[in-house]
């Protein structure tokens, strides 16, 4: 049995943390099975690396922050493979160029266009161990490349795809996918399984287990994962295409407290200027997500949308720059909001769910900024400082500690 095992940076935060995960490893491997293992850079490497770039330029460039940051995830694969061989078993660390995973040219959010089987298989062949760093890749340039963070769970989806592996797990400091941030909510449940749409919106709209990149991988090629823990050897929650025939209504409520609402306030109501608005950021990569449209008034209209908080002040300065190629009076921002989903498959045939949502919102006196919805989810905008006590409230609404 071939088996990929990817451990987050938490996993692998110390000495003792990395001799847990290198026992666990083996196991497998004197079980009589092939392994590989991804990594993320120890925990806090990252946001140290973050900060010796900040001591030094306010504006890096994107190329060389991936230079910079893929140096954690080289620390920690190395450690690893030291480790395993500490302890008497084969173990080789490759990196990215080693491996031949080639990517996208988008430097700090690359997206993988393909991954060599040739040298991981040629290391299976000579019975090593293969650890291999997550989240990045190589362009076409030979320049290093990062898939965002969070991305070694989409490093270890395509490397399960690739070889055809028998099994992905995703280990982490949880023991599995919960209703809700069981940080925030005390009774909130671990789920034994669900769907990749739901756990995808999940991913998506803010909870941070699985990498939303990696879901989506993840049921393009039918892979099914196994999240759980590494600190315990609790039973974790199963990915999958199909779940148990009596599904819950809901699945999981999300707080993405990374967002910032953007509004372009009296563009002229004139066909094609929505268009040019959203046109001039996803040249620049910049997704958006919850659009809110004013009716027109006076011949003009209020376009406002959520982006990621990282990429407020790039879409700031692109709209501000072509305000009058857009028609419009001017472009406000607001960072100080939290968006809160509640996602499930079984919601797209209960039209009591939106009504109920908005009850408990309104019951726990949080007022809603902007809505948005889908089959299998309903997200609103709130104020930051509303955020906790909003998925505390849908939460105790829906009932989903099943208490």
């Amino acid at each position: 049995m071939l088996i990929v095992k990817k451990f987050g940076g938490s996993s692998v935060a110390n000495k003792d943390r990395v001799m847990n995960v290198a026992n666990r490893i083996i196991e497998d491997y004197k079980a009589g099975h092939q392994v590989i293992v991804v990594l993320s850079a120890q925990g806090g490497t990252t946001d140290i690396l973050l900060e010796k770039a900040r001591e030094i330029t306010d504006k890096p460039s994107k190329r060389e922050m991936d230079v910079l940051l893929t140096t954690g995830e080289q620390q920690s694969v190395a450690l690893m493979a030291m480790a395993i061989e500490s302890l008497g078993y084969p173990a080789v660390s490759l990196h990215a160029g080693q491996v031949g995973m080639i990517t996208t040219s988008t430097y700090s959010n690359a997206r993988l266009e393909s991954i060599s089987r040739d040298r991981i298989e040629m290391e299976l062949e000579r019975k090593n161990i293969v650890i291999v760093t997550g989240f990045q890749g190589i362009n076409k340039y030979d320049d290093y490349t990062t898939l965002g963070r969070g991305g070694s769970d989409t490093t270890a989806v395509a490397l399960a795809a690739s070889l055809d592996a028998d099994r992905c797990e995703i280990y982490t400091d949880v023991d599995g996918v919960y209703t809700a941030d069981p940080r925030v909510v005390k009774d909130a449940r671990k789920l034994e399984d669900i769907t990749y749409d739901e756990m995808l919106e999940l991913a998506s709209l803010g909870a941070k287990v699985l990498h939303n990149r990696s879901v989506e991988m993840a049921k393009k090629y039918g892979v099914e994962l196994v999240v759980r823990s590494s600190l315990t050897r609790a039973e974790g929650t199963i990915v999958k295409e199909e779940c148990k025939v009596e599904k819950m209504l809901v699945s999981g409520v999300a707080a993405d407290k990374d967002v910032a609402r953007i509004a372009v306030v009296g563009i002229k109501d004139l066909p094609g200027n929505a268009f040019k608005l959203f046109s001039l950021l996803s040249k620049k990569s910049i997704n958006v997500d919850i659009i809110l449209q004013s009716v027109g008034r006076d011949g003009t209209k209020d376009i406002s949308f959520t982006v990621h908080r990282d990429s407020k002040d790039e879409a700031l300065e692109i709209l501000n720059h072509h305000l009058e190629r857009l028609s419009a009076i001017r472009v406000e921002s607001d960072d100080n909001v939290a968006k809160i989903s509640l996602v499930g498959a079984g919601m797209a045939s209960n039209a009591g769910v939106a009504t109920k949502l908005f009850e408990s919102l309104y019951d726990a006196g949080i007022n809603i900024k902007m809505i948005s919805t889908s089959e299998i989810k309903i997200s609103v905008l709130v104020n930051m400082d509303d955020a906790d006590d909003a998925v505390r409230a849908v939460h105790n609404g829906f009932k989903l500690s099943g208490n």
